[in-house]
């Protein structure tokens, strides 16, 4: 039984070996969520399990989660954890739940306290330095992450016995004396953080999304911590850091080692239990084993093992038989014992050898079978061997064209918003009228600016007449603004120049339709036309109808159409472009074509 233990031991201190055995790290978890004297706060407790479960994931040696606790309660966590400290070297402390600052010391409010006046707090609370004191005797890196910046309402109900005593709002600014220590805020000093309005506060969503990353410094981990608060509560809650480290990179969780060779085996910690139990190779390490993982390839591996070990205690029972036979059979000879009890004990003495023969033969079976067996794990193991050499090589080659991928595809964002935006601050800067222009000029300048935005057809000849009136109300009319269309003025010129494009819709010629800031043509499916409302209609067959005209009142009428002079026709289309200056209206007698993905003045 003893031994079976100690198997057990070796087992569990095996599978726990990786690569946390190169620093010792340590946690302790507080969430106070069931206040007796105030409301009861509800994320602080799944806070706490998130993060203790985010600890656990990444390897911690110890993580302790504690709930709810009262003053002495968290005195009595945080000394406890103190001791684990003196040979860790990451000891970290993490605590969601009220918090108060008192002349500017910050301290923990368990869930006992009442606080009716400000001398309460020295007796019913924990001071935020007794954390400190709690990871000091760690080695190289103590943390403290306090998610307690809450709005407090112990601090609206408390008496001042001073007045002059100061009550902050969150918490106060802190600087840690010994090397190596960091305090996290979840709200930077004097502000308060958001308990959320999902199941997590926004800030320990961000820490179990951030701090686990392998090889990432804290320093910037807590950077991307910030980033994602800012944007979650409206830029509204600034997470903060106090302390500093040195130059190296201190990561909470190793970098895992780059994958230049095979990469980790699913079954790898079956296998080093595996090889442990090869090497002492014991019936009690083989049980173990099996009770440990009831199925799999190695389990078929371990059973081989275990039943060549049953194989030779039965070899050994049967020639511990034997010599007990042989043994029997030499006392009955020297005493000269009857010659059928000789007989019968030399009987006994065959059918022993004959069992011991058969045994070592049964044991040589196993011993072949065992040996067929471990070839088998080897090879398995050689196959898995080469298929993550691939995978790993293919997985590089594509992280690299992923990465080429996105910096191209972030150069090419930056520099188009870089174009964009000094497009829109060129757009959007007001020129200054020159107040010594005449009532004409202004009008010609604010008809042109009307004729830009697409809200005028006529040219802008500084007549200020019902047209133009009409225009400067249509512009009002989409633009939302109120200039008296009665007059040309600077402000209405100034309200225009800040439109960077189109404000007036796009008329287009019959047979087109407005496609954003062009007239695309409309294309009806066989057997359908465009009607005089521009859409489309199916042709109605029409049957011929036999009528007699008389030709020479038709030719006569036919001449004097065709000796009058074509009437201009304005269709009301405007036409834009680099090599006219700007837009202008279609010329009389001409029509909007699309050519080559563009509108084309096109006149017969």
């Amino acid at each position: 039984m003893r031994l079976r233990l100690f198997v057990l031991l070796i087992f569990a201190m095996w599978a726990g070996a990786g690569p946390a055995l190169a620093e010792k790290r340590v946690a302790l978890v507080i969430g106070n969520s069931a206040y007796k004297n105030v409301a009861r706060l509800t994320n602080p407790a799944n806070d706490a399990a998130l993060v203790g479960g985010m600890f656990r994931k990444t390897g911690f040696d110890t993580i302790d989660i504690k709930l709810d606790l009262s003053a002495a309660d968290m005195r009595r966590s945080l000394r406890e954890f103190a001791g684990r400290t003196r040979d860790a070297d990451v000891a970290v402390i993490y605590y969601a739940g009220h918090g108060i600052e008192l002349d500017g010391t910050n301290y923990l409010i368990p869930t006992d306290a009442a606080l009716e006046t400000d001398g309460d707090v020295l007796d019913e609370t924990v001071a935020l330095d007794r954390a400190l004191f709690a990871v000091e005797p760690a080695k190289q890196l103590r943390l403290v992450i306090l998610d307690a910046c809450r709005d407090n309402p112990f601090a609206k109900t408390m008496k001042r016995t001073v007045a002059s005593r100061a009550i902050g709002r969150g918490l106060a600014k802190v600087e840690p004396t010994s090397p190596n220590t960091m305090i996290a805020f979840a709200a930077k000093a004097g502000s308060t953080a958001s308990d959320g309005d999902s199941k997590n506060s926004p800030f320990a969503a961000a820490l179990v999304e951030r701090l686990p990353t392998p090889g990432l410094d804290l320093r910037k981990a807590f950077g991307f911590v910030r980033d994602d608060v800012l944007k979650n509560t409206g830029y509204k809650q600034e997470p903060f850091v106090y302390g500093s480290l040195g130059g190296d990179d201190v990561a909470l969780v190793p970098a895992k080692p780059v994958a230049t060779g095979p990469q980790a085996n699913p079954d790898s910690e079956i296998r080093r239990d595996y090889e442990l139990a090869l090497q002492l190779g014991t019936r009690d390490v083989w049980t173990a084993f099996l009770n440990r993982y009831p199925s799999g390839f190695y389990t078929d591996l371990a059973k081989a093992q275990l039943n060549r070990i049953s194989a030779e205690d039965a070899r050994a029972a049967a020639a511990e038989k034997a010599r007990a036979a042989e043994e029997e059979k030499a006392k009955l000879a020297a005493e000269r014992a009857k010659k059928a009890e000789q007989e019968k004990a030399a009987a006994a003495a065959k059918a022993a050898e004959d069992a011991r023969i058969a045994a070592e033969k049964a044991k040589r079976i196993e011993e072949a079978k065992a040996a067929a067996a471990e070839q088998r794990r080897k090879d398995a193991e050689a196959a898995a061997k080469a298929l993550a050499d691939k995978q790993a090589a293919e997985k590089a080659l594509a992280e690299k064209i992923a990465n080429d991928k996105a910096a191209a595809e972030v150069a090419a964002r930056q520099a188009n918003d870089k174009a964009q935006s000094e497009q829109k601050v060129a757009a959007v800067t007001p020129a200054q009228s020159p107040p010594s222009l005449s009532p004409q000029e202004t009008a010609k300048l604010v008809q042109s600016e009307l004729r830009r935005v697409g809200c005028l057809a006529a040219a802008a000849d500084g007549d200020w007449n019902a047209t133009s009136q009409r225009s400067l109300n249509l512009f009002n009319k989409y633009a939302g603004t109120k200039f008296d269309a009665k007059f040309a003025s600077f402000e209405a010129l100034d309200a225009i120049k800040a439109k960077p494009g189109r404000v007036c819709p796009l008329v287009c010629n019959h047979g087109f339709k407005a496609d954003g800031d062009t007239c695309v043509k409309i294309t009806c499916r066989a057997g359908y036309r465009i009607n005089d409302d521009n859409e489309c209609e199916k042709v109605q067959d029409k049957k011929p109808v036999a009528t007699r005209e008389d030709a020479t009142n038709r030719d006569a009428e036919r001449k004097q159409v065709e000796s009058r002079p074509a009437k201009p026709q304005t269709s009301g289309q405007i036409v834009c472009g680099v090599g006219i200056g700007g837009c202008r209206p279609v010329r009389p007698g001409c029509r909007l074509e699309q050519k080559n993905s563009s509108n084309v003045e096109v006149c017969n």
